[in-house]
């Protein structure tokens, strides 16, 4: 059955309201609207009392369901805006929040001050948001996008070549919590937005994260921090002398970061707060062995 646009866009919007409530149930109506008909807002506002085709009107009806059952919009969608770039997403994926803005903005900036045709290295990369937003802002770096799932390099490779990145961005399969593989050789940043929540907390993640957001990509172990350890662990031999760790982390948990970094031999830079003005990420360098030697002989006076 065909509808005119504004019916469309009603309809939506009361099956939306008692999950989403006024504001938001209007902001993911509009926004399906726009994408299944592939109109702007100002198109559709424009052409409100036309009716649209049979396959928009099937569309939204399906993707409405789909929004009434608590599925993300980025799911929906199959995509999302970070940093500037649009990139595909899909259940296989953590959605790219604002949350990541922080460690991503950490990490551009440094890159920026390194020397000529830096490496970096993204671990546990997801749908590559972190890394790509990194080769997308500083054009000599070579980036290397890594997880253990294959289903989320697919989603990493699909981006980088929407994004025309091929040439300096490359994707390897790799599990953080074994030994660095050789052939990677040395980075001048490794960074990372790795599983960070806790087992208690994964029982009580909101049901839009809990039943659509892959728990290989939230589940942190029993305090949130494996990733953490197993990384700095495994990886500081992959960072050059003075090289540098770039950590996404999750509320409250930057005091047991920043030390578990600091036991391993690395200074503390900056801790990052978010747009909430929450502690989110931190950027640490190598301490170089000749410094760690010389602070150790001044300790010993």
């Amino acid at each position: 059955m065909v509808k005119r646009y504004s019916d469309l866009y009603l309809d939506a919007r009361r099956a939306l309201l008692p999950s989403y409530g006024q504001e938001q149930a209007g902001f993911v109506a509009r926004q399906l609207l726009c994408a299944a008909s592939g109109k702007s807002q100002e198109a559709i506002l424009a052409n409100r009392d036309k009716f649209a085709g049979e396959s928009v009107c099937d569309t939204m009806e399906s993707w409405t369901l789909r929004a009434v059952a608590g599925e993300p919009l980025a799911y929906i969608l199959g995509q999302w805006e970070f940093y500037g770039m649009t990139l595909e997403v899909t259940s296989h994926v953590l959605i790219p929040r604002d949350d990541t803005m922080a460690v991503a903005e950490l990490a551009v900036r440094q890159t920026l001050m390194l020397e000529h045709d830096p490496r970096v290295l993204d671990l546990c990369t997801g749908s590559g948001c972190i890394g790509l937003a990194i080769a997308n802002q500083v054009k000599d770096v070579r980036v290397t996008l890594a997880d253990i799932s294959r289903e989320a390099l697919a989603v990493a490779k699909k981006n980088t070549v929407a994004h025309k990145l091929t040439g300096r961005v490359s994707c390897v399969q790799m599990d953080v919590t074994q030994t660095a593989p050789a052939f990677l050789g040395q980075f001048d940043l490794i960074v990372s937005n790795p599983p960070y929540v806790t087992s208690g907390e994964m029982l009580e993640l909101e049901p839009s994260v809990r039943n659509f957001e892959p728990a290989l990509a939230l589940d942190g172990g029993g305090d949130g921090l494996d990733f953490y350890r197993a990384i700095v662990e495994h990886f500081k031999d992959s960072l050059k002398p003075g090289g540098f760790f770039c950590f996404e982390f999750g509320m409250g948990q930057g005091n047991d970061v920043c030390r578990i970094l600091k036991e391993a031999g690395f200074q503390i830079l900056e801790v990052k707060k978010d747009y909430s003005e929450i502690d989110r990420a931190v950027l640490a360098q190598k301490i170089r062995e000749e410094e760690m030697h010389r602070g150790e002989q001044e300790n010993s006076l």
